[in-house]
């Protein structure tokens, strides 16, 4: 099989990212703009640009149809979805292959099976996986309450068909249990389309920790070890890190290959990544599969050294892994930050405008996967997230201090992003010491968003004012900044 043209089916700093290493390998490609989308970094990278169009920006990156055709159109072998949007839908997968056009990632039947928490979570625990005590509405709906009050609390509630923390509610009293699963079910229904339920015995203080796993859909594995993921806001991730502090040697040996011998069991195809709630006591317990690529992947690329995008498109080629497990390393440590234009001190309200200035840091071990230009606008029509910042050292120390230097050298003048509140989060004892759980950032929400000195105010006030010569002094200051040490937002 021969890919020449790739379509991205994505925007923003993803498919800016998958078209890189797209070029590189000498495939043509092609990316999507909705009508009323303004250009970004993506649309300069492709060769070509596809538009597309619908009632919202976001219904256009969801219509099958229109990006089928459009696929066909253009003449691609194959399409990659990146993350989020159609990236985990099996009807998209179906409608590409009856066009004879190349999904890179997994096969259809894949997606149904581990897209859906309730028949991924019996599938693992019928092979022997380790999963937390559970009960299943669709096991029996007249008697679900019961079981759920039989697992033992506390509790936590999820759709069925749910993603992203989305429904996710914890239940610590029995008297709030009726109430939280309504609840849930609403949430399930309006984000889904699925009110299905499941609960299972909710872990206190535990990490989350998930591992990446390539598969070349004939039942042949590897892993690229594991992921930290345990600093949440409302169970959206907002750093990640590899190697996970938590670990021990056996211990990630242990998990690693847990998660090799799920992907092995489904015959997994392409990248995935598989998710699991780590206790205090070092039990480990499946949560889910992600059948697609991660927004944190660059962490696993930074310190094994592989591309997972090329890594990817091999496997949709049909040339198979490049590498057997013992030829993956981890070498050295990796963080990543995910920059979002929201007020951190305004319960994190999105955040819209004009960027009058971007500055972005480089360096040693530095890495930013941006999707966002220089004149760019950011409005609501799509994801707050801007950026990610991925940085390397040869230990943990050295990751921290690193990524530390480069968020405080991270410009975006004209939008308040939350580079202050990630550094905030880096300079925390704990995090520091790797002493954290998924409940971190809520137990230190107070001392984490407590107001302080930030410069991008002062930068944005004097940047609005009409005297030429003042602004022109302002677009001076991020490099004197940088030549005095940099700022602490």
């Amino acid at each position: 099989m021969t890919i020449s043209k790739l379509l991205v089916a994505n925007r923003g700093e993803i498919a800016a990212r998958v078209l890189r290493t797209a070029k590189a390998r000498g495939l043509a490609t092609v990316v999507l703009r909705h009508v009323a989308e303004q250009e970004g970094p993506a649309h300069l990278i492709a060769d070509e640009v596809a538009m597309i169009d619908g009632p919202t920006p976001v219904a256009a990156y969801l219509d099958i149809s229109q990006i089928v055709a459009a696929a066909k159109k253009i003449g691609a072998d194959a399409v990659h979805p990146g993350y989020g949007f159609l990236s985990e839908n099996a009807g998209f997968v179906a409608a590409l292959e009856e066009a004879g056009v190349t999904f890179v990632g997994p096969t259809s039947q894949a997606i149904d099976l581990m897209g859906d928490k309730v028949r991924a979570r019996a599938f693992v625990e019928e092979r022997g996986f380790p999963v937390a005590p559970s009960a299943i509405e669709d096991d029996d709906p007249a008697t679900f309450v019961d079981r759920a009050r039989a697992v033992g609390y506390p509790l936590l509630i999820k759709p069925s068909a749910g993603g992203g923390g989305k429904g996710m509610r914890v239940v610590r009293e029995d008297s709030a249990l009726e109430t939280e699963i309504e609840t849930a079910r609403r949430e399930g229904e309006r984000y889904f389309g699925d009110g299905r339920l499941f609960v299972e015995r909710y872990i206190e203080s535990p990490r989350h920790i998930e591992v990446q796993v390539m598969g070349d859909g004939q039942g042949n594995v590897v892993h690229f070890w594991e992921r930290e993921c345990s600093i949440q806001r409302r169970f959206q991730k907002i750093i990640e890190e590899t190697p996970s502090p938590a670990l021990s040697p056996e211990q990630r040996q242990e998990i690693c290959e847990t998660a090799a011998g799920i992907a092995r069991a489904v015959k997994y195809r392409g990248a995935g990544t598989v998710e699991f709630i780590y206790a205090r006591d070092g039990a480990f317990y499946f949560l889910e599969m992600n059948t697609r690529l991660q927004v944190e992947h660059p962490v696993t690329e930074m310190v094994t050294g592989f591309d997972l995008v090329a890594e990817q498109l091999r496997v949709a080629a049909g040339q198979g892994l490049s590498a057997a497990q013992g030829d993956i390393p981890q070498n050295g440590h990796s963080i990543e930050l995910r920059i979002c234009a929201e007020d951190a001190g305004a319960d994190f309200r999105p955040a819209i405008g004009d960027i009058l200035l971007l500055d972005e840091p480089t360096g040693e071990g530095v890495r930013v996967d941006s999707g966002i230009l220089d004149d760019g606008k950011v409005t609501t029509d799509f994801d707050p997230m801007l950026s990610k910042l991925i940085v390397h050292g040869a230990d943990r120390a050295e990751a921290i201090a690193r990524a530390r230097q480069a968020v405080q050298n991270y410009v975006v003048l004209g939008v308040t992003t939350n580079t202050g509140y990630l550094d905030a989060i880096l300079a925390h004892p704990d995090f520091a010491s790797g002493e954290v759980s998924t409940g971190f950032l809520a137990e230190q929400a107070e001392t984490l968003t407590a107001p302080g000195a930030d410069i991008s105010d002062l930068l944005m006030a004097a940047a609005a004012l009409s005297d030429a010569r003042m602004v022109d002094e302002v677009m001076q200051i991020p490099q004197m900044h940088r030549k005095m040490g940099g700022w602490t937002n």
